[in-house]
């Protein structure tokens, strides 16, 4: 939990104004493009890869390849190698969510002390199993409660927090939607 003026909350402040700058005089240096590649490993196993990417105008890479195993416990007919599909969707909104809170309070010069969140995405397995068409076939409510301390008065924690959400991608794509292109190669 470093305070200096370089680094406030585990941000590099400098790099993050300077990003903002470079933006603002280059925007297209905004564009990227994430990927994930997956693969069927059996049943309902999967294991997705992460290294590529897009951004700054050119191909680039993670400094290192990450690795996520899917699957469902047995009550859902998995083998339980890793959490379901919908659970990293609610790894990702916490993710960015908090991502966002260390970067606003560092950018308002706010020391943070803890950041916790609980988030719980309600379904009803009956749309996905096909059994009731008029059930959806995700979640029904996602709900995200959050713990913030720090050096701040309770209502510019409140406001970091809210500025999070409006400039979280996730939350974004979750609420807003987002076209999907589903393409098939069969061979």
């Amino acid at each position: 939990m470093s305070t200096d003026t370089a680094h406030r909350n585990g941000v590099d402040t400098a790099t993050l104004f300077a990003t903002l700058d470079a933006v603002r005089e280059a925007p297209a240096a905004a564009q990227f493009q994430f990927r994930a590649h997956n693969e069927w490993i059996d049943g309902t196993h999967s294991l997705t890869r992460v290294r590529d990417f897009f951004g700054v105008g050119e191909e680039r890479t993670h400094e290192r390849e990450f690795v996520f195993d899917a699957d469902h416990p047995a009550v859902l007919v998995g083998t339980d190698h890793g959490p379901t599909p919908v659970e990293f969707l609610l790894h990702a909104l916490a993710a960015c969510l908090t991502a966002g809170i260390a970067n606003i309070a560092s950018a308002r010069k706010v020391t943070l002390t803890e950041v916790r969140s609980t988030v719980r995405g309600d379904i009803d397995l009956n749309g996905i199993l096909g059994l009731d068409d008029e059930v959806r076939n995700g979640y029904q409510q996602v709900t995200v409660a959050f713990s913030v301390k720090g050096d701040a008065p309770e209502h510019v924690l409140r406001e970091i927090v809210e500025q999070s959400r409006r400039r979280s991608a996730v939350y974004d794509v979750l609420t807003n939607g987002v076209p999907v292109d589903l393409r098939v190669e069969v061979g």
